[in-house]
């Protein structure tokens, strides 16, 4: 029998910080985590834990912070609920409960005790994770697509192994982190390296760092040794450009459209996207919003 590389074991585990404070929707968030803000029919953060299932993902994994209890509590059964439901035969209702439990063992919530960076976030998830591969899914992007973005870059994964990153097309590149290519196959791209907000002039490509990734695990001793970056924080990028150097780096231009929920114009836009894209409810929701335009025009 071969033995498997660290390349081309199969990803089973999704790690998604959720430490921040989310200060870009404050005041909202000031008693409320930003991921568990409601985009239409429920939390931004069950839109990106639907995204791991479908991609395969068995384990999830969250990294937390002080006040997250509500995240922990969301993915819990909540028993009163569920019986007072039960007794008033809201088969409906009990039914959208449910999509949020996941089998015992299948979620594990460690602690980042200080905001130290993403870098740092991702390293907290380091014993749980072990010497397999691994997924990145910053809950501050909700990513609409079909397969889902997650499942698109295994599937790219299983054909080239490495480390994969998700990018989008944008109109300027300055405001974004963006890659710098080497070749390109279809969607699937070669990278030589990244670039953080490069002038509009001076930027490699237009394609933006969508907040997806696939890593090796050889990442978590790489950020061990990280000196902090940009914030005088521990930079995830910063990692993965020094790993870039001993290990094969794709960008996967997916097919789909992003929404940054952690600022309040983007969590606006997720809201009308997700409602107009639910199948009970989107006519409702495109006439909701026309009446809304009319009103204020």
């Amino acid at each position: 029998m071969n033995s498997v590389t660290a390349s081309t074991k199969p990803l089973r585990k999704a790690v998604l910080p959720v430490a921040g404070f989310g200060t870009r929707v404050l005041p909202a968030t000031k008693a409320i985590p930003k991921e568990m803000l409601p985009v239409f029919d429920r939390p931004a953060l069950q839109y990106v834990v639907d995204e791991a299932l479908a991609a395969g993902i068995e384990h999830i994994v969250f990294v937390t912070g002080r006040n997250k209890g509500a995240i922990e509590d969301y993915f819990d059964r909540a028993y009163e609920l569920e019986d007072s439901l039960s007794k008033k035969n809201k088969a409906a209702q009990l039914k959208e409960i449910e999509i949020s439990v996941r089998p015992a063992g299948t979620m594990s919530f460690v602690r980042q005790q200080s905001a130290l960076g993403l870098g740092h976030a991702v390293w907290c998830a380091r014993d749980i994770v072990g010497t397999e591969p691994f997924a990145v899914m910053l809950p501050d992007m909700l990513i609409m697509a079909r397969p889902s973005c997650l499942k698109q870059m295994v599937d790219a994964y299983n054909q080239v192994g490495g480390n994969i990153i998700a990018v989008e097309p944008c109109d300027d590149p300055s405001g974004y982190g963006v890659i710098d290519p080497e070749s390109r196959n279809g969607r699937l791209i070669k990278m030589k390296g990244m670039v953080e907000k490069p002038k509009r002039e001076e930027a490699p490509s237009n394609l933006f760092i969508s907040g997806r990734y696939i890593l090796q695990p050889e990442i978590f001793a790489l950020l061990e040794s990280q000196r902090p970056g940009a914030g005088a924080e521990i930079q995830l990028t910063d990692s993965m450009a020094r790993l870039m150097s001993t290990q094969s780096f794709h960008a996967l231009e997916y097919d789909g459209r992003s929404y940054d929920c952690g600022d309040k114009i983007g969590y606006l836009r997720a809201v009308a996207a997700f409602a107009l894209a639910n199948a009970e409810y989107s006519d409702k929701a495109a006439a909701t919003l026309r009446e809304a335009l009319a009103v204020k025009g």
